[in-house]
C-alpha cells in the first residue's frame, strides 16, 4: 500500500507532491492535511494571516478532492492519529525547528528532503565550510548561487556586466508625488471558502478564547496556486519593469509601490522560487524589463530569501537566544496592539497602520522604521522577532529569526551583517514623504519638535559606542557623536519616549 503523505500548511504547491529522485511520495499517494487549533492558541497571530493560511489550506484540500483526508484537531499529534492511525506517513522537511522536532518524535513518519527552496542544505554547508571560518557575506553567497544555477548569467559574466545594480535601485521617491503611478497589483476575489474561514475565526474568538491582532479582510494575497500564478503574471507583465529604481523608497499613500507581493505565495509553497526567478530572467531576455529591476528582484529571492533559509538551519537552535547588545526592554502595549492612532511620529504611525490593516509592509519600512525603532529603544530581540513572526502574513520562524534577530536587531553581534541597521530621521526624510506634515522635524535632536528617530539614533550610538567604535562601518557615527555639543540634552530628550508612543 502506498504511504500517505502529510502536507504542512506552507507546503501547498504541486512541487511538494511531485515524485522525484529523493524517494518522494508516489504520484497517487493519499494526502493528509491537519488544521491544528493549538497553533493559534500558542501565539496571537494577525487575523489576516490566520485567515490567509487557513484559506490556502482549505483551497488546496478542495483541489485535491477525494485524495486528501483533511482533519481539524486540537494538535498535530491528535490530527495525525485520527487521519492515519499507526500507518506509515511521509512528510517533506518542515520549515521550522519545532515542526522538525515534532515529526522526528512521531512513530512511522519518514522525513523527505526539503522543497520550496533553490539549493539543498548540504550544498550550502559545503559552501560555508569553504569560507575558512570567515563571515558568510550575503553578497558572496548571492554570486555563488547565480553561478551554481546559471541565473542571470551570460557565460561566466553576470548579466548587464554587474553582479549588483544597487546603484540604480536606491532612488528616493519623486518629490511632490503621492504615488509612483505603478499599475495596480493583482487582487484575489474571495469565495465561499474565505467566508467559512472568517466565520470559524469569529467562532474561535467568541467560544474558544483564541485571540488575534490586527484587521482581517478583504483578502489581499493569493490562497491558491491559480491565484499565485495570476499574481506572478501580473507582476512580470506590468510591474517588474518599474520595480528597481524605487525599491527602497516609501510613500504614505502608496505602500505597495512596485513591489511584487509574492512573498506570502512563496512562503506558503504556492510558488516555487526557481520558477519565479526564471520567469523574471526571461522577462529581461525578452526585453520586457530592464536588467537593474530584474536583478534587484532576483536578488530578493535567490540572494536574500535563500540566504535567510540556509542561515536559519546553519546557525543552529542557540541562535534565537543571542542578544549581543543586551537589550531587554519589553515591547510596549501600543506596539503589541498595533495601535497606530496612539503614535504621533508620522512614519511610525503610517507603517504600524499598514501592518494593522494588511499584515504587510515592504522591506524598508520593516527594517528602517519598525526594526530601527525597536533597536533604538532597546527592546528584547526575541520579543521583536516573535512580533514580526505573528504580525506579518509572510512571517515564519525561518523567515524572521535571521531577518530580525540578525539583520534588524544585530543581536548576533555581526554574524549576519556587518553593522546595525538604524538611522536618524534624515534617512527617512530622504527616502520617503513620511516626514511631510509630521509634528516632529527630522533634523531636530532636542526640543519639543525633536524627531524620535534622530534622538533615538544618537542615544543608541552613545549606549553602544564601544561596539560601534570598533567597527569600521560605524566608527564615523561615534566620531559624529563626539562632535555634538548637546549630548546630555539629546539623551534627556530621548528618554521621554521610554515605553511611550513617540
Amino acid at each position: 500500500m502506498t504511504d500517505r503523505h502529510w502536507l504542512f500548511g506552507d507546503q501547498l504547491g504541486p512541487r511538494f507532491l511531485a515524485p522525484g529522485e529523493d524517494d518522494g511520495p508516489a504520484a497517487d499517494a493519499p494526502v493528509v492535511m491537519i488544521e491544528a487549533r493549538s497553533v493559534f492558541r500558542r501565539r496571537r497571530y494577525h487575523r489576516a494571516k490566520a485567515h490567509l493560511v487557513l484559506s490556502a489550506m482549505r483551497h488546496r484540500a478542495a483541489e485535491l478532492g477525494d485524495r486528501v483526508r483533511y482533519v481539524r484537531a486540537e494538535t498535530y499529534r491528535q490530527g495525525l492519529r485520527e487521519a492515519v492511525g499507526d500507518a506509515p506517513v511521509t512528510v517533506r522537511h518542515p520549515t521550522s525547528r519545532a515542526a522538525l522536532r515534532l515529526v522526528h518524535s512521531l512513530e512511522g513518519v519518514r522525513v523527505l528532503p526539503a522543497r520550496g527552496f533553490l539549493l539543498p542544505h548540504d550544498a550550502f554547508r559545503a559552501w560555508a565550510g569553504g569560507r575558512g571560518g570567515g563571515r558568510l557575506r550575503q553578497e558572496d553567497f548571492y554570486h555563488w548561487v547565480r553561478r551554481e544555477l546559471d541565473l542571470l548569467m551570460d557565460g561566466g559574466t553576470p548579466a548587464g556586466g554587474r553582479w549588483n545594480h544597487d546603484h540604480a535601485n536606491r532612488e528616493p521617491p519623486p518629490r511632490g508625488t503621492r504615488t509612483l503611478g505603478a499599475p495596480r497589483p493583482y487582487r484575489p476575489r474571495e469565495d465561499d471558502i474565505d467566508e467559512q474561514v472568517r466565520a470559524d475565526l469569529d467562532r474561535w474568538e467568541r467560544e474558544e478564547g483564541i485571540r488575534f491582532v490586527g484587521r482581517d479582510g478583504p483578502r489581499r494575497f493569493p490562497a491558491s496556486r491559480r491565484e499565485a500564478l495570476a499574481a506572478l503574471r501580473r507582476f512580470l507583465d506590468h510591474r517588474l519593469a518599474g520595480f528597481g529604481p524605487h525599491e527602497d523608497a516609501m510613500l504614505a499613500a502608496d505602500p505597495v509601490m512596485s513591489h511584487s507581493l509574492l512573498s506570502s505565495s512563496l512562503n506558503l509553497g504556492l510558488l516555487d522560487p526557481a520558477e519565479v526567478v526564471t520567469a523574471a530572467e526571461d522577462a529581461w531576455r525578452a526585453g520586457r524589463a530592464p536588467v537593474h529591476s530584474v536583478e534587484g528582484f532576483v536578488r530578493q529571492i535567490a540572494g536574500w530569501r535563500e540566504y535567510v533559509w540556509q542561515l536559519y538551519w546553519y546557525f543552529g537552535e542557540d541562535y534565537r537566544h543571542r542578544n549581543s547588545l543586551r537589550h531587554h526592554a519589553p515591547l510596549p502595549e501600543w506596539f503589541l496592539e498595533l495601535d497606530a492612532d496612539a503614535v504621533t511620529a508620522r512614519c511610525l504611525s503610517t507603517v504600524l497602520a499598514q501592518v494593522r490593516d494588511t499584515g504587510w509592509t515592504h522591506h524598508i519600512p520593516r527594517l528602517m522604521v519598525l526594526g530601527s525603532h525597536a533597536l533604538q529603544r532597546g527592546w528584547d530581540p526575541g520579543a521583536v522577532t516573535d512580533w514580526f513572526h505573528r504580525c506579518f502574513v509572510d512571517g515564519y520562524d525561518w523567515v524572521m529569526l535571521p531577518n530580525v534577530t540578525g539583520m534588524s536587531q544585530y543581536a548576533d553581534g555581526g554574524l549576519m551583517t556587518t553593522k546595525p541597521y538604524t538611522s536618524g530621521g534624515a534617512y527617512i526624510h530622504r527616502m520617503s514623504d513620511l516626514c511631510d506634515g509630521c509634528a516632529y522635524r527630522p533634523g531636530d535632536r532636542t526640543g519639543d519638535r525633536a524627531c524620535p528617530y534622530t534622538t533615538g539614533y544618537w542615544s543608541f550610538v552613545h549606549r553602544h559606542r564601544a561596539v560601534l567604535a570598533g567597527n569600521n562601518r560605524t566608527a564615523r557615527a561615534v566620531q559624529g557623536l563626539d562632535r555634538l555639543g548637546d549630548v546630555e540634552e539629546v539623551l534627556r530628550t530621548d528618554r521621554r519616549w521610554d515605553g511611550q508612543p513617540p
